[in-house]
């Protein structure tokens, strides 16, 4: 009896399986939607702590830009060269907080929360040549966080509202050693007043310590209005060093070309703003520039020498703007350009669009695009090289005597004349004697001067 019992019961459990399936999977499948939802959180948390490992030119980049970093994690590689840490919420830069990458050549710490860093922050970067702090909260420092940087070349700190005190001279004098002049460039002094808007690498060091030795304005008098700084690049726009340098002064709405363009930046985008107007010579200090983006600024009119200086520049766009033609000239700085994107302007084809084409034509190496004539309404929808060669079309034959010498009537008697003559001599039209000149030599007199 009891076999036959357990006989049943093992034939009754695989039916009752499927009978609790239903509700299980139901269950199941609505705990298993929301677990899955709770998954994807989950994963979406881990990506934003997750950084990109890639390798180019041979060197390793850890891409860890606007992952809301507050510090550095102890599970990444170690064998990096160079650590993108741009754009997160790091607010303190601790003792041997980067020791472990002793290889690191770059590290870029621009955009962050940064106020403090500690002396010995970087110890064990013996092998780093760039370091980027522009952009966060810096107010003093000392030349002993850069002790253990023998090899740097390139420190940006601009854009920090640096306290110009007492407590800045040893980096200040650092930064104004002559072996040092990529360090520093265009930081500034927010404070104290009487500082505000002067260089860190131009100030007098004597001044930082002139408020604290005086215990505030001589005399008791009131203090100087501050100075009205004018926003520049530095403070604007956003620098990148890696694969190569970049000023990015996309989108931020500037109505002119900013003044204190770096002078070792490779790539320029000033695009999407509101320039209307290059001067000349606004690139002057950019001598290193390749690659420079003006495109949908509503740019109307270049001057000549607007482009001075530009002379290794090999990518130029000026696509979507309001450019009309080019004004004589305004190309010939631009000895080694490969690239030059014109699409998206109401090209006028008259006169004054032969120059561009005339340089075109000489500088066969270009690559351009987007030149169509948008006016006049008969030549809208061309090619402007097609109109070009219209307007340069031979004249009609019976149009070529036009023009000629108001005298010509009366040479033309003169020779009817002597066709005359010659045929009452019997002399035949192919023995014709020489014609004599149409005009007389003229006669020139030598005026001695006392």
């Amino acid at each position: 009896m009891r076999l036959l019992v357990t006989v049943l019961l093992l034939l009754l459990l695989p039916s009752a399986e499927p009978r609790r399936g239903p509700r299980a999977g139901a269950v199941e499948r609505g705990a298993g939607g929301r677990v899955r939802g709770r998954g994807r959180a989950g994963v979406v948390k881990r990506q934003t702590q997750e950084c990109k490992e890639y390798i180019e030119a041979g060197e390793k980049y850890l891409d860890c830009q606007d992952r809301q970093l507050t510090t550095v994690m102890q599970d990444w590689p170690t064998d990096i060269h160079h650590l993108l840490l741009a754009r997160n919420k790091i607010q303190v830069l601790r003792d041997n907080m980067f020791s472990q990458f002793t290889q690191l050549k770059s590290l870029d710490l621009q955009q962050n929360d940064i106020s403090m860093v500690e002396d010995g922050a970087f110890n064990g970067l013996s092998q780093l040549t760039t370091l980027l702090l522009q952009h966060n909260g810096l107010k003093t420092a000392s030349e002993e966080l850069l002790l253990p940087l023998l090899r740097l070349t390139y420190l940006r700190v601009y854009d920090n509202p640096w306290s110009c005190r007492c407590s800045l001279d040893s980096l200040v004098r650092t930064l104004q050693l002559p072996s040092n002049r990529n360090l520093g460039n265009y930081a500034k002094c927010a404070e104290p007043p009487s500082l505000r808007g002067q260089k860190l690498k131009k100030l007098h060091v004597e001044s930082l310590c002139a408020d604290d030795k005086r215990g505030g304005t001589e005399g008791g008098g009131p203090r100087p209005p501050p100075i009205k700084v004018k926003p520049e690049a530095t403070s604007m726009c956003h620098t990148y060093m890696f694969p190569k340098p970049l000023l990015d002064c996309s989108s931020k709405g500037l109505n002119n070309v900013p003044s204190d363009l770096p002078s070792d930046i490779v790539k320029m985008d000033l695009s999407r703003n509101n320039i209307g107007h290059l001067r000349p010579k606004q690139f002057l200090l950019s001598k290193d520039l390749k690659l420079l983006n003006l495109s949908n600024n509503g740019l109307h009119q270049i001057d000549t020498a607007a482009f001075a200086g530009l002379l290794y520049l090999r990518e130029l766009d000026l696509a979507n703007n309001s450019l009309h033609y080019f004004q004589y000239g305004v190309l010939e700085d631009l000895y080694f350009l490969r690239k030059l994107s014109l699409e998206n302007n109401p090209w006028i084809c008259d006169y004054n669009i032969h120059y561009l084409i005339y340089w075109l034509k000489h500088h066969s190496a270009v690559l351009y695009s987007g030149l169509i004539c948008s006016e006049p309404q008969e030549f809208r929808g061309w090619r402007v090289e097609d109109y070009v060669k219209t307007y340069n079309g031979e004249c009609p034959k019976d149009k070529q005597t036009g023009g000629m010498d108001t005298e010509q009537g009366g040479q033309d008697g003169t020779d009817n004349e002597v066709q005359e003559v010659l045929e009452e001599a019997g002399v035949s039209e192919g023995e014709h004697l020489p014609r004599p000149l149409k005009k007389k030599p003229n006669k020139f007199e030598i005026i001695r001067l006392s």
